[in-house]
Formats: structure tokens, C-alpha cells, sequence
């Protein structure tokens, strides 16, 4: 597979990972990351919990991991629209 058909063929499956979908208030409809993704927000939250990293560093990191990686769902858009409306 050349080098473009793999990051064409990307986006789907990037869209098959987060293929399932929960809907939050104010948010909208938001993708569920994969068993493997929530493992690791677990483990920043526990570090911040037990204060190993400061909760705002954690919260940074999150941020920064949630919006990298669901770039092709809604979320960052619903974040956008939520934060002009405020």
C-alpha cells in the first residue's frame, strides 16, 4: 500500500474506532474512545488524584489526547460553539 492510499484509507478508519457515540448536553453527540484510550484518562486521572502531576497538567494533557484524536467528530466543533457562546 503506497504511502497515499494509507493516509487516504486513514479517515475511515479513524472513523470505525470511534464508531460508537454517546449524546451529552450542551455537547452534542460524542464519540466514545476505544477500551484502550479510556485506560490511559483513567491513569492521568489517578496520578493527578494522587498528586503525582498537578490536576491541571492532567487536564492539559487530556485536552490536548481528546482533541487530537477525535479531530473527525463533532467534539471539538461542539467545544468551539459552547466557548463563542459563553
Amino acid at each position: 500500500m503506497s504511502a497515499l492510499t494509507r493516509n487516504l484509507s486513514g479517515g475511515h478508519e479513524t472513523l470505525r474506532t470511534y464508531g460508537r457515540r454517546v449524546e451529552i448536553p450542551m455537547l452534542g453527540e460524542v464519540a466514545v474512545p476505544p477500551p484502550d484510550k479510556v485506560a490511559y484518562y483513567a491513569g492521568l486521572g489517578v496520578l493527578a488524584a494522587l498528586q503525582v502531576i498537578e490536576w491541571p497538567l492532567a487536564l492539559v494533557i487530556t485536552a490536548g489526547h481528546v482533541l487530537a484524536d477525535q479531530r473527525m467528530s463533532g467534539l471539538v466543533k461542539g467545544v468551539g460553539e459552547a466557548l463563542e457562546s459563553a
